[in-house]
């Protein structure tokens, strides 16, 4: 090893896939497996591919709030972690940079609220990805908007 390298940087990167689909899943795995945020909160992924992602959560009692409804930060982090595996779905390393969320109904003791997220555009560094939260009936809870900005490096391999 050089002089001010890194023991990290001595590791060969793994192999990556060169099809979209499977880079996206390899990608959200090793994502998920460093979110303990994510996972404290219950959160599954349901489905990735490359510009979209959908998350479920179950509501459970402790994210209740005093009128006895999923507080609106437990369905703001789901559609946020939704939001951050679908713009890193290419492995370029990506943040959010500002988001937005209208809640439109509550979610209940129970419930199954999932979050899917689509690209709505992607141009250079930035993107824009719509989120919509329903329960499981299909009722809409919220609706999301998160802009991001790609950073340097990778999710996977860096």
């Amino acid at each position: 090893m050089m002089a001010g390298q890194s023991s990290s940087a001595a590791v060969a990167a793994p192999d990556l896939p060169e099809n979209p689909q499977e880079l996206a899943e390899l990608t959200a795995k090793v994502m998920f497996d460093n979110d303990p945020a994510s996972q404290a909160l219950g959160l599954a992924i349901e489905h990735v591919a490359p510009g979209e992602a959908r998350m479920s959560m179950t509501v459970r009692r402790d994210m209740l709030n005093g009128h006895q409804t999923c507080h609106g930060g437990f369905i703001f982090a789901l559609a946020d972690s939704t939001f951050a595996f679908a713009c890193n779905s290419r492995n370029a390393a990506t943040v959010a940079s500002g988001c937005t969320i209208d809640y439109l109904a509550p979610g209940y003791e129970g419930d199954i609220l999932t979050a899917d997220a689509k690209e709505y555009s992607l141009a250079g560094r930035t993107g824009v990805y719509d989120v919509q939260v329903t329960n499981q009936d299909g009722k809409r809870i919220a609706i999301f908007r998160g802009r991001s900005y790609r950073i340097k490096g990778q999710v996977v391999g860096d």
